[in-house]
């Protein structure tokens, strides 16, 4: 994978819940697209609500993967349900968290809930978390495939970066 779209890994209870963060940053050169200045607005920078998705997609595929030591290629199989109700901007943290609703040999389904922590500001001090949506996916693991397609035999979809990801945060990685 070669885009990350979580920072960070702060709780994980083996086979049950993820916790990761991401921290927005005006840097992302994807703000700057969404949206640009024109003639009758000023630059709006907001987080793409799919990259939103796809945050919380990398939290639960993790959570998945982590439940058989990375052994399986877990993919994502569908977004069976996504409820966004609020953008997030540049100087905010996403606080994504992922459980597993059922796990199987052939893949695993997650819910998963988004907070959107927004910067202290000094009028206001520190900004409880707001609960912004709801993300359901399901997961397949690839060599469980009911087609009997063959794919490489290296785990492509845990790449070096999600590696680099759960060390930093204090997990042991071995894949």
């Amino acid at each position: 994978m070669r885009w990350m779209w979580i920072d960070r890994i702060v709780e994980l209870v083996p086979g049950e819940k993820l916790v990761a963060i991401k921290h927005i940053s005006l840097a992302e050169e994807h703000l700057h697209d969404h949206f640009p200045a024109t003639v009758a607005r000023k630059p709006t920078p907001i987080m793409p609500m799919s990259l939103i998705v796809e945050g919380m997609a990398q939290t639960a595929g993790v959570l998945v993967g982590h439940a058989e030591g990375f052994k399986q290629k877990v993919v994502l199989a569908k977004v069976a349900k996504a409820d966004l109700t609020r953008e997030a901007l540049p100087g905010c943290t996403l606080r994504y968290t992922a459980t597993i609703e059922q796990f199987t040999p052939v893949g695993a389904s997650t819910k998963g809930v988004v907070e959107l922590i927004e910067p202290a500001r000094p009028d206001q001090g520190a900004q409880p978390a707001e609960v912004i949506g709801t993300i359901d996916l399901l997961f397949s693991h690839l060599d469980n495939n009911m087609s009997g397609a063959r794919y490489p035999e290296e785990n492509f979809v845990f790449s070096e970066s999600f590696k680099t990801l759960m060390e930093t945060s204090g997990i042991a990685a071995d894949f």
